[in-house]
């Protein structure tokens, strides 16, 4: 598995003299794509009906339940990063820690998935996690993930976001009621003024 790992990375990293403007794509795809996952949960919230809100919230918490799992696989096993063992090149700074699964990809598409189990949104859930797969790209182009860690990445994000649809019934509606009563006293103004639904 590791030999297949690592030649498929090499086949996918950079090369020792990339094409400038391809090295600027993957850098926002790497560090800046990530920002359409909040960004798409707080539009959804925000302009969002109650099925909305209630969708929106399931995939974060799919999204945070990911993260903490990849804490968890990264304490039990520590796989080094492609620059911590001397393999291909590396275009952008990253920590010395475990790459096994991509925190990345598994927030995008834990997100993803639990869209794509929503008939109401299931359009955007297909089209985030089409769109997962170059930002997954960009990730090892530049030299911080190995193919393996992506790969981890969707099955996490798949187990979190059909785990947090299948319990929905113990804990989404009270963490709904507080959510909305946040929503109601912090964005009062807001709502009064038509600009976000109450």
């Amino acid at each position: 598995m590791d030999v297949l790992n690592n030649t498929v990375f090499l086949w996918l990293n950079a090369s020792a003299y990339p094409t400038p403007w391809i090295v600027d794509l993957a850098v926002v795809l790497a560090d800046w794509a990530i920002w359409l996952i909040p960004l798409t949960l707080c539009a959804g919230w925000l302009y969002g009906n109650e099925n909305s809100r209630r969708t929106m919230l399931m995939a974060a918490v799919a999204g945070g339940l990911g993260l903490f799992a990849n804490q968890i696989i990264g304490m039990m096993w520590m796989h080094p990063r492609p620059f911590m063992v001397g393999l291909g090149h590396t275009l952008i700074t990253h920590a010395p820690d475990s790459s096994f699964p991509s925190d990345h990809l598994t927030l995008w598409w834990a997100v993803a998935f639990s869209l794509l189990a929503s008939s109401r949104v299931r359009r955007l859930g297909g089209v985030l996690a089409v769109s997962g797969i170059p930002v997954a790209w960009s990730r090892i182009y530049l030299g911080v993930h190995f193919p393996l860690d992506m790969a981890g990445a969707a099955v996490v994000a798949a187990i979190c976001a059909w785990g947090v649809r299948f319990e929905a019934h113990w804990y989404l509606t009270p963490l709904y009621n507080l959510a909305l009563a946040l929503h109601q006293r912090l964005f009062r103004g807001l709502i009064k003024r038509g600009w976000v639904a109450p």
